[in-house]
């Protein structure tokens, strides 16, 4: 027994700091679905881009797998400023041993604070702060994750259906067009999608539709 708890404090430091490092790596894996999809721009971009492929009534193309990518990697492009504040702010002083992992929480939040207040509708935020009964924060390090992150969540989700509907307007357009020119040829039996489909293709094509979305995307950040 002496043995063991001499053999413990010896290797104590050294172990201790490994185990910390692999616990938080695995909190971090565990927890990156859920905060690249709430925390991040991830939601907005990944409705918007499925709005688009609805609006085109193309199925499955672009795949599910290459729109996640998509909006995968624009995600770390737009995030990539945030990230890095996390790095240096955070992860690198908490893995060089100069702050505990409770201040490195509290740094690590301070970024993504910022950048989801910028695209939080005040409308949203209040709901949560008066639902937690929560005081009225006086700056933005001052609101919980908790309510803030939900907060967010709500207003991504309401921009991205506003970009949506704008998306989906001239394809509806050519869908009414479509179906009214079968309805006076007398065809009412064929399908008006499988004759709107190319022109819809056509028009999205010839206007650099995945530019233009993709533009409006980065902008809308």
């Amino acid at each position: 027994m002496n043995d063991f708890m001499q053999y413990f404090n010896s290797s104590a430091p050294d172990d201790v700091s490994t185990a910390v490092k692999l616990l938080l790596v695995l909190t971090v894996l565990s927890l990156a679905p859920s905060i690249l999809i709430l925390m991040t721009c991830f939601t907005r971009i990944i409705i918007v881009l499925s709005f688009v492929r609805t609006s085109l009534a193309t199925q499955q193309m672009p795949p599910n797998q290459v729109l996640v990518g998509l909006a995968l990697f624009l995600t770390f492009f737009i995030m990539a400023p945030t990230f890095s504040q996390v790095n240096e702010q955070a992860l690198t002083p908490l893995f060089d041993g100069k702050i505990n992992l409770e201040e490195a929480y509290d740094k690590a939040s301070v970024p993504f604070k910022e950048f989801m207040s910028e695209h939080t509708r005040q409308k949203d935020l209040q709901l949560f702060l008066d639902y937690s009964h929560a005081k009225q924060p006086k700056t933005i390090q001052d609101i919980p994750l908790t309510t803030l992150v939900p907060a967010y969540a709500i207003s991504e989700i309401k921009t991205a259906f506003q970009i949506g509907f704008m998306i989906f307007i001239p394809f509806l357009v050519i869908d009414m067009v479509v179906a009214s020119v079968l309805m006076s040829m007398g065809m009412m039996m064929l399908p008006p999608v499988m004759i709107s489909l190319p022109f819809k293709i056509l028009l999205f094509v010839l206007v650099d539709g995945w530019y233009l979305v993709v533009k409006s995307l980065l902008e809308s950040f």
